[in-house]
């Protein structure tokens, strides 16, 4: 009796660790805050299953989409912090911070870290037509036409669009931007030759570039791509530290036990290491990845300032 209401008295003064001995005690829930299909949904859908089958319990993936991903990353940010409720997002919950006023979470301050997932490239691609085929002659171009040069996106406040600044902004140039509800508006026309370059992802791009409807100029990454290792760095041409690509990661409410947030990483990353996971998501133009929780707190603090710069530059705004 004695023994029992010791290890009783013990849990009542650590419920951070008697939750966590308990967890997970019920469904687990991947919230997406964007459409099904995007590179977001893929991690979510591709690694919900694997982590079902270490915790005893299944993950639900549910997609929130709306308002440029605040809608279900709010969700996120005012859930119960016991581990039950996890948001699966990208690089964009970062830089909304600098393009929405009355954001309603705050990225720094209201999410615990759980790991990284995966990096998305994101390259430059042109329409043949264009006079330019490397960096510096895109460079060239610009400069002696400035503002006649035009690029597409899929919408004010997309990676495409920030990566797009930030290279301009570096670079010194003035091309315009030309926003597009969503990237298949934007594809059309590059392949129309209606726009004359954008940032894409690299899955999206290769094969029109194979086809020869695309050529690409480089790679936002800091090292080549394994998909197209032919193709230069932005770095490579001149410009470094122009880095665009696309992040992915997991972040739970804050709160969360650190037990509880120890063991989804220690889950994650186990499952990232599968090499099934990894040809999964390369199909998919993503580079599997994982982290820390504290490498992922100083990715969000370093890129909070670094879009912050871009958005306030180039006087960025949502529509």
């Amino acid at each position: 009796m004695f023994r029992f209401l010791t290890a009783a008295l013990a849990l009542a003064a650590f419920p951070a660790l008697a939750q966590a001995q308990a967890y997970p005690s019920q469904p687990i829930r991947f919230i997406v805050p964007f459409t099904p299909g995007t590179g977001i949904d893929i991690i979510a859908r591709t690694l919900g299953p694997r982590l079902a089958e270490r915790l005893g319990q299944p993950v639900v993936v549910e997609n929130r989409a709306g308002a440029s991903g605040n809608i279900g990353t709010e969700l996120v940010a005012k859930s119960k912090p016991d581990g039950h409720t996890i948001l699966v997002t990208a690089s964009t919950f970062v830089s909304n911070r600098s393009l929405f006023r009355n954001l309603p979470y705050d990225p720094a301050k209201d999410f615990a870290p759980i790991t990284l997932s995966a990096w998305g490239t994101l390259l430059i691609a042109a329409h043949p037509s264009t006079s330019f085929a490397s960096v510096p002659e895109l460079i060239a171009a610009a400069k002696a036409n400035p503002g006649k040069l035009n690029y597409g996106s899929p919408g004010v406040g997309t990676p495409h669009h920030l990566a797009m600044e930030l290279f301009k902004n570096v670079a010194g140039v003035d091309i315009v931007h030309v926003p597009y509800k969503g990237t298949a508006g934007a594809v059309t026309d590059l392949l129309g030759g209606q726009i004359n370059l954008m940032f894409l992802p690299i899955h999206v791009a290769l094969p029109q570039v194979r086809a020869g409807k695309m050529k690409a100029i480089a790679v936002g990454s800091p090292q080549r791509s394994p998909l197209a290792p032919e193709l230069p760095t932005l770095a490579e041409g001149g410009f470094p530290g122009v880095e665009s690509d696309i992040w992915y990661a997991f972040f739970a409410p804050q709160g969360t036990p650190r037990e509880i947030i120890a063991r989804l990483a220690f889950e994650l990353t186990s499952v990232l290491a599968l090499a099934e996971i990894k040809a999964s998501f390369r199909t998919q133009g993503l580079e599997p990845v994982a982290s820390t929780p504290e490498a992922v707190r100083a990715l969000v603090d370093k890129d909070l300032a670094k879009w912050e710069r871009v958005v306030r530059e180039a006087k960025i705004s949502p529509e």
